[in-house]
């Protein structure tokens, strides 16, 4: 009998291993998951910075296309395109 009291006391005590284990792989479960997801937040904050500064530029190249007083950019390229084609093609 004096063997189980002993087995009994045994077992507590790897019980109690077992709980102080898994409450620290937890913990540190917890503390790898808060790291990911400040550093996603962080990057998702740096792409939402960038994608700002993205369409300030485009709307800084909008306004200075409009000052150029061309109503459509797109026709003077157009137009030496096709200028180039027709020289290519003569030749």
């Amino acid at each position: 009998m004096v063997n189980d009291g002993q087995n009994s006391d045994d077992s507590k005590q790897s019980t109690a291993d077992m709980t102080v284990f898994v409450q620290n792989l937890l913990q540190q479960m917890q503390s790898r998951f808060q790291t990911m997801s400040d550093s996603i937040i962080t990057k998702i904050d740096d792409m939402g910075n960038r994608i700002n500064e993205l369409e300030q530029s485009i709307n800084d190249l909008k306004a200075e296309m409009g000052v150029e007083g061309t109503s459509s950019p797109l026709d003077p390229s157009k137009q030496k395109s096709d200028e180039a084609k027709q020289d290519e093609g003569s030749a």
